[in-house]
């Protein structure tokens, strides 16, 4: 036996709250899940937060590969990541690279949940 189901007519009322900010356009996703995916690994969250908690919120890669232990060349890959995200800039002195923070790089991804 078939039982049919009573489907009340909500075409008055609205289903769902409107939304209060404009959502994410195409090409903002993109970025979005490239910066995401750049934060979506332990080691690099690990340097970035040693790089914004050292002096001036710049570090040099030898101070940055003994505290996630993980070779030189696999940090610098990390490290070039975080760049290419825009998290980091990076600076040569002699023959050390120097990585910095950007200045309010990890504000745009806050901003997304909290609006802007």
């Amino acid at each position: 036996m078939t039982t049919m189901l009573d489907v009340t007519d909500i075409s008055a009322g609205t289903c769902c709250a409107p939304l209060v900010r404009e959502p994410l356009s195409a090409a903002e996703a993109d970025q979005l899940a490239t910066t995401m995916k750049a934060l979506a690994d332990p080691a690099r969250l690990r340097l970035l937060s040693i790089v914004a908690a050292s002096e001036g919120a710049e570090a040099c890669v030898c101070d940055l590969i003994e505290p996630v232990g993980l070779s030189q060349p696999t940090v610098s890959h990390h490290l070039k990541i975080l760049m290419n995200a825009g998290f980091l800039t990076r600076s040569k002195r002699g023959t050390w690279a120097y990585f910095k923070l950007v200045p309010g790089a990890l504000d745009r991804v806050s901003q997304l949940f909290v609006g802007s």
